[in-house]
């Protein structure tokens, strides 16, 4: 599976932003999809993820009410809608792919820089 990413930027904070990501390869073992970023000096975590098949969602506490992710399964797609952003949301931005199929692998897009200016 191979993952590009596109978007991202610099943004005023409670401005919008909105994050792509294409899926190539092997897409029908995907799993789930979804968002991960790293602000400096901290450690990766979890934005958002989605379940291409049914299209459920979860969201990390701190960006709910504010992101959705969504997905086009038909172009093989992923879309993280970013909204009333705020400076704490400055991070490198990762798409990430999971599948259990043939083995248990991770599959990561090269990295998308997401700035919030106050």
């Amino acid at each position: 599976v191979q993952l590009v990413e596109s978007g991202g930027g610099l943004v005023q904070a409670g401005g919008s932003l909105m994050l792509s990501c294409a899926a190539s390869g092997i897409t029908f073992s995907i799993n789930t999809m979804g968002w991960y970023r790293q602000a400096p000096g901290k450690q990766r975590e979890l934005v958002a993820v989605i379940t291409p098949g049914s299209g459920s969602a979860n969201y990390a506490d701190s960006v709910k009410g504010r992101f959705t992710i969504s997905r086009d399964n038909a172009k093989n797609t992923m879309v993280l809608e970013m909204n009333s952003l705020k400076t704490a949301d400055t991070a490198v931005y990762y798409c990430n792919a999971y599948s259990a199929w043939p083995k248990s692998m991770d599959y990561w897009g090269k990295e998308t820089l997401v700035t919030v200016s106050s």
